[in-house]
């Protein structure tokens, strides 16, 4: 028996492209909560349902563990669970369901339950926490354990005695991160997610958080958790994480999952003196800022500590769309943050964003000429996506009427009036990817004619993957063409 069951709402089944994929990463979040309320003195199990069938899996959970608490503590270091995905949303409504029949007091925290509390009352949950909840949970559990009333916990949604939702009031985000203790991996089983990567890329892939939040005002980007304050744990702190991961899985691969990785002056030095010291040897991507790159010492610190890949928010290649956006970058460092993580060896890979209001076909097109001139090793594509409390959403939340939040990650659905219609911009989503993909196994053709002897299993199958990607480029070209009403 244990005190408080954990799990989660982000399915992988039930999110196609995602499962195809097969490179899922642990609830970060859920067992940093689970480290948390352990300390606090309850006991505490996970029920991960990364891998799950369905919501009705947990039901198996609650009779081995007979909890009095489920806490639905989804990922806030994954962009999936920030993203309000209609699928995930259900599955938590299932999730509490359950928990609530079971007899728990069931007890929410994601970003979705933030922006939409008085759905997930009314779906199941007793209560729901509000924003960043590391403190706000165990104080809660300490409250309901004791028999005191939650009201005087802050940083709650629920429903009060007479039915009405009540609120109390929003908890100021921690600025120690330090004082937390690590997440409790011992609670995960990660053979599955290994088998996953290892037979999807070769390799595994573990996930980090070093900060909280972003100070940057993309006006498209939502921060219902910790808002634009930015807090890092010390380099020490993650280091120790670091070593715990590699004596208990080894460390082969690591994503820092922050919103911007080693914003503070110095934090990326010291970080890469202590990974040297600590004689720890990984590869890792993270998430940067073109202009970032530019400061003195901290990119060569990364490629230093084992940066592999640095993923930069180029979003797209027109001014004036970066400018629309608030991104406060220009296409020019875009240009020569990409030369510059090349000639420290590492790899650059671009976010790109299309669908903005008021992108024109010049704009498109300046997007997909950087893209093609500068080649990154990856790239993940978009349309732009109004989520809650931003200055987008507030800018379209008129139209979008029949439809809010997409279903799952591969949807693409332009939920606002645009330049053209979404059938377009599907279809130019597509034809990126094709003519990406078609351009990087060209690249690996002649890669092979210059050096024979750098032959490898993966560098053939990306050469031999041009037979495919050639005439899907064509087709999707011409999809595209169709979709804006030229024809061919």
């Amino acid at each position: 028996m244990v005190e408080v069951l954990f799990t989660h709402a982000y399915l992988l089944r039930l999110d196609p492209k995602q499962w195809r994929q097969q490179q899922p990463y642990a609830p970060l979040a859920t067992i940093t909560a689970a480290a948390v309320v352990r300390e606090a003195g309850f006991t505490v199990a996970l029920h991960d349902t990364t891998f799950a069938h369905g919501a009705e899996t947990l039901g198996l959970a609650l009779l081995a563990h007979t909890p009095t608490f489920l806490v639905i503590y989804d990922d806030g270091f994954n962009y999936l669970t920030k993203m309000c995905l209609t699928a995930m949303r259900e599955a938590a409504f299932g999730l509490a369901a359950r928990g609530r029949a079971y007899g728990c007091r069931v007890i929410v925290a994601s970003s979705d339950s933030t922006d939409h509390y008085a759905d997930y009352l009314a779906r199941g949950a007793d209560f729901v926490l509000l924003g960043e909840a590391d403190q706000t949970l165990p104080d809660l559990l300490h409250a309901l354990r004791g028999g005191t009333d939650p009201a005087h916990v802050p940083g709650l949604a629920f429903c009060g005695t007479n039915g009405a939702v009540q609120t109390t009031g929003r908890r100021a985000v921690m600025t120690d991160l330090d004082a937390l203790p690590l997440p409790a991996w011992d609670l995960v089983d990660l053979r599955p997610y290994r088998a996953a990567w290892l037979s999807s890329t070769g390799y595994f892939s573990l996930n980090v958080a070093t900060t909280r939040g972003c100070p940057y005002k993309c006006n498209w980007c939502a921060k219902p958790i910790y808002g634009n304050r930015y807090h890092a744990r010390s380099p020490a702190h993650v280091v120790r994480e670091l070593q715990l991961l590699q004596a208990r899985v080894g460390l082969e691969h690591v994503w820092f999952c922050d919103d911007i990785f080693g914003l503070k002056p110095g934090w990326v030095e010291r970080f890469a003196e202590l990974v040297e010291a600590a004689g720890l040897r990984f590869r890792f991507k993270i998430q940067s800022r073109a202009d970032l790159l530019a400061r003195a010492g901290a990119a060569e610190a990364l490629a230093r500590a084992g940066c592999e890949t640095i993923w930069l928010g180029a979003e797209s290649g027109a001014q004036s769309i970066l400018d629309a956006m608030d991104k406060g970058i220009t296409v020019e460092q875009i240009y020569e943050a990409t030369r510059r993580i090349r000639q420290l060896g590492m790899q650059p890979a671009f976010f790109l964003q299309f669908g903005y209001p008021g992108e024109t076909k010049t704009d498109i097109a300046a997007t997909l000429r950087m893209l093609f001139e500068l080649m990154p090793a990856d790239i993940g594509v978009s349309v732009s996506y109004p989520l809650p409390g931003t200055l987008f959403y507030e800018r379209v939340k008129t139209e979008l009427t029949q439809k809010a939040n997409w279903t799952d990650s591969g949807d693409l659905a332009l939920m606002f009036r645009n330049t053209y219609p979404p059938a377009y911009y599907r279809a130019l989503h597509r034809y990126v990817h094709r003519r990406f993909r078609q351009r990087q196994a060209l690249a690996a053709v002649r890669g092979l004619l210059a050096a024979p002897e750098t032959l490898t299993r993966h560098r053939f199958r990306q050469a031999a993957s041009v037979l495919y990607h050639a005439p899907a480029a064509l087709l999707a070209r011409f999809a595209w063409r169709k979709a804006e009403g030229r024809g061919e």
